[in-house]
């Protein structure tokens, strides 16, 4: 008898040119959070490793404008789009990721940072793009007081300096407005029905409940992500004073 050879394939199963040997063929699913692993296949994970939350832009956009003029939230993304920045894109929609440990995307930092930039720092840095757009000239002098790193390359090392109080308090809001689409029942209400549900029997109920409830565990982990860096700043401020 000929040996075994593992074949690992991804959807679409080849098949090498017959031969005298026995071939164990594997497949996987690849690296899915449980979204797309339902939307594909039908099925989800317990405590899904790639699952991520997706925030839209537009859920952004009306928490903006709770708090602002249209004109105000319509400015501030334009600045933003001009700075270079975009979210993800998928059939038309624009959005935002929360990964599994509840870490906010980084250009959704820098659009609430760019959303609550005072008026004065807004015009100054507005200024900053127009003008070196147009002419090239230095625009050191133009700079504003704050936001004025936003000018060069930010990288995850920068999100110390996004994470202001506004900002923490803007993510706790779109944590709240995102969970909110879920409805009146809470996570344990959601885990309760998961831990009554049948995966056999009631398999539609069953993958959507797993699904549900490792979303709404990714906005608790974001809420906690906030209320950390939150302590962490208060914490500095504290440190701040007591030298000065």
């Amino acid at each position: 008898m000929g040996s075994y050879s593992n074949i690992f394939m991804d959807d679409v199963l080849t098949f090498p040119q017959p031969s005298f040997q026995l071939f164990q063929v594997f497949n996987t699913y690849g690296l899915m959070g449980n979204a797309a692993l339902l939307h594909r296949y039908g099925f989800t994970e317990l405590d899904n490793p790639y699952d991520i939350v997706n925030i839209d832009l537009d859920l952004v956009l009306e928490w903006s404008s709770s708090l602002f003029s249209g004109r105000h939230s319509r400015s501030r993304l334009s600045l933003w789009r001009k700075l270079g920045y975009s979210g993800c894109v998928s059939q038309n929609s624009e959005y935002f990721e929360i990964s599994f440990d509840g870490n906010p995307q980084l250009e959704l930092l820098i659009l609430l940072y760019t959303v609550l930039l005072s008026e004065e720092d807004y015009m100054r840095l507005d200024l900053v793009l127009a003008t070196s757009s147009n002419d090239g000239e230095s625009t050191t002098a133009y700079s504003p007081k704050t936001g004025n790193f936003l000018l060069g390359e930010i990288s995850e090392m920068s999100r110390d300096m996004l994470l202001t109080k506004s900002v923490c308090e803007a993510l706790l809001s779109l944590a709240d407005m995102r969970d909110s689409l879920y409805g009146t029942s809470s996570l344990d209400d959601d885990i309760k029905s998961l831990k009554k549900s049948n995966s056999i029997t009631e398999r539609k109920l069953y993958h959507s409940l797993v699904l549900r409830i490792s979303e709404r565990r990714i906005i608790k982990k974001l809420r906690t992500y906030t209320e950390e860096s939150s302590n962490s700043l208060k914490g500095l401020h504290s440190r701040k004073r007591l030298k000065s």
